[in-house]
């Protein structure tokens, strides 16, 4: 006989209740207006929990509790609940929206094992979103513990044919492999609107975030956040199967299978072998929190800021951190560009287009040479123009070549480096080539980032993990690559020719959950010096603009060459001139991932809306729709489009732009 007892949490905030049980009981958390409903079940000594959304079963029952080296919470008894309503808001500089708030359910489970150690699962529940994580308390002598399992899932529904749901995940790829032995790097590309039974290439599950379609009646999205030095970072286990032995409250399909994905942690061969797998706490210590993100539409997940909702900063900026626009020679000119000839056309090019920094890249150690850089410097400031430069992250689990070497990875050298940096007037750094998400890797992005900041840097990551509320919890962090970004345009032909498609997915996936330092926006037509050979770009240069507001991330290294002054289209130049990197508020418009995109952006008392599109069909976005959408029936309205052959018109608020496959639109409101 079991004991169900269902809390409803009153609209109140910070009013709290206590429930004591004894045996077996189910509990019911809702959000703030009713539409989502976490359930958590006990049966047996197993704790599951599912997942409602406005009447429909979004998660199926799903296995929690965790397995230390101290303590087994791998079997669990409720005791007792406290609840209360928490609401907050809160400025950002460098995300979605500079004011960002959240209206929550709180609620703190407290379980027992069978030695009568307890464990705590928190769960805050909003209209839209979930986020949960473990607490354990510390009891006794043991002052601290290392996890060694997660039972984690999320099992999703589907019907015995595989036809409902469509997954949208990109592989965790093997260890050590790929150039230079640098991956795992999070660029793998995505399957999209895959089949949950279609195995990947690598068969080590899947990086997040994860994206799912549940037939017809919402989405979800899957990820974590609040990973710092003091845990790893996780991904979801290859999906297997389960039958539905947990009930289900919800009969909309009486016979279906569970999609089932388990919480895992790190590869033993990460990072070359060293580190550990599993993450270790001191006690009292909690787990980051694991998020979900539902709806009927997309727009939950594209606006979602649960990634920074319940994180805090771990420090007070040094300074007040700048973002804004920058060249960056290597992404077209490559490695024969870190010279300082190439440097200083770069420098002129960012003055000329009214942009605040340039990034050089690698090799600039012995092709310019640090009193090289303290002349280039100079020479850039002349020109109001900063600095940015490149750093391998260094050490012992990788191949790299390209220096900078062996300073980041160094606590000494690096604050060395860092100082010189400062004294010179270096605005920021770029750290590459990392390959792991082990506790001690976690750990090392976090000695960066603080003492970058300690000597007043922006901090920039490529060849490197998922941020997980990092531009909240480091304010000096810019951005990370963790995307098949825009090099890969430049080395394959085949990249440029699916360039569309993947842009229509990032904003509904990997930049629904941070900043994405892509370094996109091409002019040239062939992706290299000449402008005469290379890979072919297939996408039009309407669609080149349209990506740098789908694309969020506070500095926005555009790959434009110097040449693009004098050949790209004067309206393409004043776009780029104008349009900013950092956002007072997103919108969903309209979108399927992979296919097409309409997503609005406000910075101050101006819109900006993008469109993209990458399937056959053309895509017709009507100019009413859009202001309707945005509350801005009569705002004044400037259109760019026109393919390869742009322009600038002032369309009347009828009037609809026809968008064909590989091209892209820009409305400016306001």
């Amino acid at each position: 006989m079991k004991r169900i007892i269902t809390i409803i949490m009153m609209a109140v905030a910070h009013m709290c209740a206590a429930i004591a049980v004894s045996g077996q009981a189910d509990v019911s958390i809702p959000g703030p207006d009713g539409s989502t409903v976490v359930k958590v079940i006990e049966r047996e000594t197993q704790i599951y929990y599912q997942v409602e959304h406005n009447g429909k079963l979004f998660l199926n029952s799903s296995r929690l509790g965790l397995r230390t080296n101290a303590f087994d919470f791998s079997e669990l008894e409720f005791v007792t609940m406290d609840s209360e309503r928490m609401t907050g808001d809160y400025d950002m500089n460098r995300s979605k929206a500079s004011r960002m708030s959240y209206d929550v359910n709180r609620a703190v489970l407290t379980f027992r094992n069978k030695e009568g150690k307890s464990l705590q699962i928190e769960f805050r529940v909003g209209n839209n979103d979930v986020a949960f994580r473990y607490i354990i308390p510390k009891e006794g002598e043991t002052g601290s513990v290392r996890i060694l399992d997660e039972m984690t899932e999320f099992s999703l529904l589907d019907t015995p044919q595989h036809d409902y749901l469509k997954t949208y995940l990109t592989p965790q790829s093997h260890s050590m492999i790929g150039w230079k032995r640098t991956k795992p790097s999070y660029e793998e590309y995505y399957g999209v609107g895959k089949s949950a039974v279609e195995p990947n290439e690598y068969g080590h599950g899947y990086t997040f975030p994860c994206l799912y379609q549940l037939g017809g009646d919402g989405w979800v999205i899957i990820s974590e956040t609040g990973v710092d030095g003091r845990y790893c970072g996780s991904r979801l286990g290859e999906y297997h199967e389960t039958s539905g032995e947990i009930p289900m409250y919800y009969n909309n399909h009486p016979s279906y299978v569970g999609a089932t994905y388990k919480i895992e942690y790190p590869m033993p061969e990460e990072n070359n072998g060293n580190g550990t797998v599993e993450p270790a706490i001191a006690l009292p210590g909690a787990t980051p929190w694991r998020t979900i993100t539902l709806g009927e539409t997309l727009k939950p997940i594209v606006e979602t800021t649960v990634a920074w909702d319940f994180v805090e900063p771990l420090y007070e900026p040094s300074r007040d951190y700048q973002f804004g626009k920058g060249t960056w020679s290597w992404i077209v000119w490559q490695d024969a560009s870190i010279r300082m000839e190439d440097q200083k056309k770069y420098i002129d090019m960012a003055s000329e287009m009214g942009f605040k920094y340039n990034l050089v890249d690698n090799w600039w150690d012995t092709n310019i040479g640090h009193e090289g850089i303290e002349e280039l410097v100079a020479y850039a400031r002349e020109r109001n123009v900063e600095l940015f430069l490149w750093y391998s992250s260094s050490g012992w689990w990788n191949d790299i070549e390209q220096g900078p070497i062996n300073i980041m990875s160094n606590p000494i050298l690096r604050k060395k480096e860092m100082k010189w940096m400062r004294d010179l007037g270096v605005k920021g750094i770029k750290v590459d080539f990392f390959g792991g998400d082990k506790q001690e890797t976690m750990a090392h992005y976090e000695a960066i980032l603080s003492d970058a900041d300690e000597y007043g840097l922006m901090v920039i990551f490529h060849g490197c993990t998922l941020p997980r509320g990092w531009e909240k919890m480091y304010p000096n962090y810019v951005g990370s690559e963790a995307v098949r970004a825009s090099e890969n345009l430049v080395f394959s032909q085949y990249e440029c020719d699916q360039e569309a498609q993947a842009a229509c997915l990032h904003p509904f996936i990997r930049n629904a959950v941070g900043s994405m330092e892509f370094g996109g926006c091409f002019m040239n037509e062939r992706l290299d010096r000449t402008n005469a050979r290379g890979t072919i770009r297939r996408t039009t240069d309407v669609f080149q603009l349209a990506t740098c507001v789908l694309f969020q991330n506070p500095i926005q290294n555009f790959a434009l060459a110097p040449n693009n002054l004098e050949d790209a289209p004067k309206v393409c130049l004043d776009f780029l001139r104008e349009v900013p990197t950092t956002w007072d508020e997103t919108r969903y418009i309209d979108g399927i991932p992979g296919e097409y995109v309409v997503l609005a952006r406000r910075n101050g008392d101006k819109w900006y809306v993008a469109a993209a599109n990458a399937v056959d069909q053309t895509l017709e976005v009507n100019v009413k729709d859009v202001l309707e959408a945005l509350g801005l029936e009569k705002a004044d309205v400037r259109l760019i489009s026109g393919g390869n052959d742009p322009s600038e018109t002032a369309p009347k608020a009828k009037y609809t732009v026809k968008i064909p496959k590989n091209d892209g639109a820009v409305l400016i409101i306001g």
